[in-house]
C-alpha cells in the first residue's frame, strides 16, 4: 500500500477527532527552543498529551506576527543554534505518529527554493507547510511544488481579510484553513473577540477544508468554546511560555503534557 500524503494525514487527523466528537488539538512548538534536545522533548510530551496535529515553528529574527513570548523563544532558539534543517529534526522525531505542520516565514523557503523546500519537508515526514508572510498572489509556485510531493500549503485568513477574498482562499483551499481569531500578535488573551463565531461560521462554509482557529487560545474553557464551533482549535503562546518557565526539560515535557490532556479533556465535553 502507498504511504499516505501529508495531506491525506491532515484529513485523517481532524476526521478522527471529528468521529470522537470534538474539535482536533493542534499545539504550537517553536522548533529548538530553548535548545534542539528540549524541544525534540517538548514534541514527545505532545504527542503523549493527545495533539491530533502538531504546528512546528521555525525559528525567525523577524516574525511579523508572532507577540513577545514567541518572538523571544524564536530569538533564543536561533542563538542555541537552531535552522531549518536541525529544527526538521523535531519533525522527524514525532511525524511517524501525528501530522506535522512547520510554520516558517517566506525568507526561509526562498532562501532554499520552492522545489528544495519542498524536499526537505518531505524527506522530514512533515504534512504540509504553513507561510503566514506569503499571499496566494505570491505562492503559486511554492503551492505547486509542495502538492508534487503531496504537501499542502495552508492558507491563512483573518479577520480583516475581505469576504470575497476570504472566500476565494478558502475555495481553492488545501489541508485546512487556518483562522486568527483577531488582528493583534499572537498572545494569551482574557476573553476571545466578539464575532468570532460568525467568523468561523462564514469561513466554514467558504471552505472546502477543514477551519483551524489560532492566535490568542490560552486556557481549556477558551479551547472548548471555540472548538464547538472550529473543526481545530491551534494553541501556542501557552505551551511555549510553560516551557519557557520550566526548569528542565522534565518539567516542560511535564507541563504542554498535563495542559493538552486538559484541553482535550475539554474539547470532548
Amino acid at each position: 500500500m502507498a504511504e499516505a500524503s501529508g495531506r491525506d494525514r491532515i484529513a485523517a487527523a481532524f476526521e478522527a477527532a471529528r468521529d470522537e466528537g470534538r474539535a482536533a488539538l493542534m499545539p504550537y512548538l517553536m522548533g529548538g527552543f530553548p535548545d534542539l534536545e528540549t524541544s525534540i522533548r517538548v514534541a514527545e510530551a505532545y504527542v503523549e498529551g493527545g495533539a491530533d496535529l502538531v504546528e512546528l515553528g521555525v525559528p525567525f529574527s523577524d516574525p511579523l506576527a508572532d507577540g513577545p513570548v514567541i518572538h523571544a523563544a524564536a530569538t533564543a532558539a536561533l542563538a542555541a543554534g537552531a535552522t531549518f534543517e536541525r529544527v526538521l529534526t523535531v519533525c522527524e522525531a514525532i511525524a511517524d505518529r501525528v501530522a506535522v505542520v512547520p510554520m516558517c516565514y517566506a525568507n526561509t523557503v526562498f532562501a532554499r527554493g520552492p522545489a528544495e523546500f519542498a524536499a526537505q519537508l518531505v524527506a522530514a515526514g512533515a504534512a504540509g507547510a504553513i507561510v503566514p508572510d506569503l499571499p496566494p498572489e505570491e505562492g503559486a509556485e511554492v503551492a505547486a511544488r509542495l502538492s508534487e510531493v503531496g504537501l499542502p500549503l495552508v492558507p491563512v485568513v483573518a479577520p480583516t481579510t475581505p469576504p470575497d477574498r476570504r472566500r476565494e482562499i478558502a475555495s481553492r483551499a488545501e489541508g485546512f484553513v487556518y483562522l486568527v481569531s483577531d488582528t493583534r500578535v499572537t498572545g494569551e488573551r482574557d476573553e476571545l473577540p466578539a464575532g468570532l463565531d460568525d467568523l468561523i461560521a462564514s469561513t466554514k462554509a467558504d471552505s472546502r477544508v477543514p477551519v483551524a482557529v489560532g492566535f490568542g487560545i490560552g486556557t481549556p474553557g477558551q479551547a472548548a468554546t471555540v472548538g464547538a464551533v472550529a473543526d481545530g482549535v491551534i494553541v501556542g503562546t501557552r505551551l511555549v511560555r510553560a516551557v519557557a518557565e520550566a526548569e528542565d526539560a522534565d518539567a516542560a515535557a511535564g507541563a504542554v503534557s498535563a495542559f493538552l490532556r486538559d484541553c482535550r479533556a475539554a474539547l470532548a465535553v
